[in-house]
């Protein structure tokens, strides 16, 4: 294992006891919102508080862009930590067994690492790029059907994104009696994390930032699928759009889209 990836996974594995101890004491916590069902916890900031202070202990100057810290620039700028410490915080908060922790690192703006840690089920998601994924020491590869035909599909349906909306609608309304099932999770970096594994067919999405689906994004690569966003291009943090699956999949859903 790579030891930028050894770091997260020690950085992840400390915000998932952090996170599990409240989980499990079930005791009130302090919530502020954010947004529009938008939330954060103290349990959030003090998991990502835990990350940066394992990873600057071994990597002390490089930087940060974190979900509730925002970017810290520490000294290099071409090398960032992009952490999401608690994603599926809402999930969390109801105590619907399905969040995680993500951490991926970008260096001179290329994907190079992402970790995903399930803390319920303590399965690790690592990858490195050009390495291959694995979950739990096991390598793992992206599922093999290549149409919508009884495929299981995730999504992170938006709230207050009307256009956003509409599209779902529509790529739903046009696939009913294709696809087996969709799933809205909750916790978008899982949700990623899922397909490269195998679990899901495929993946869309609109409307995210970069520590939502960054580690997942690495996941999927090295899981032998693909990103693209509704276009069909990779330029998915630009046009905040995203599907991920193997490339048959991905293509069988932009033919859907358009």
């Amino acid at each position: 294992m790579h030891p930028h990836v050894n770091i997260a996974v020690r950085a992840a594995r400390r915000a998932g006891e952090i996170i599990m101890r409240a989980y499990d004491r079930g005791d009130p916590l302090h919530v502020e919102e954010k947004g529009a069902n938008d939330f954060v916890s103290e349990i959030d900031r003090m998991a990502e508080a835990a990350i940066i202070e394992i990873i600057s202990a071994a990597y002390p100057q490089d930087s940060f862009l974190a979900e509730e810290g925002g970017a810290v620039i520490k000294g290099d700028p071409d090398t960032v930590w992009i952490i999401d410490p608690l994603d599926g915080t809402l999930n969390f908060l109801h105590r619907f067994p399905y969040f995680t922790v993500s951490i991926a690192q970008r260096k001179n703006n290329r994907l190079e690492h992402g970790v995903v840690y399930n803390p319920v089920t303590q399965e690790l998601f690592t990858a490195t790029r050009g390495e291959g994924a694995m979950l739990n020491g096991k390598r793992i590869r992206v599922a093999e059907r290549g149409n919508l035909k009884g495929s299981l599909l995730s999504t992170n349906l938006p709230n207050e994104d009307r256009a956003g909306l509409e599209i779902y609608e529509n790529f739903v309304r046009k696939t009913l009696g294709g696809v087996a099932a969709f799933r809205r999770t909750g916790s978008t970096a899982l949700d990623l994390a899922y397909v490269a594994s195998g679990f899901v067919d495929g993946f869309l999405c609109c409307r995210f930032s970069s520590w939502d689906v960054a580690a997942g994004v690495v996941l999927v690569r090295e899981a032998g699928g693909i990103i693209a966003d509704f276009e069909g291009k990779d330029d998915v943090f630009d046009q905040q759009t995203l599907l991920a699956g193997n490339p048959k999949m991905v293509r069988a859903m932009l033919s859907t889209l358009k």
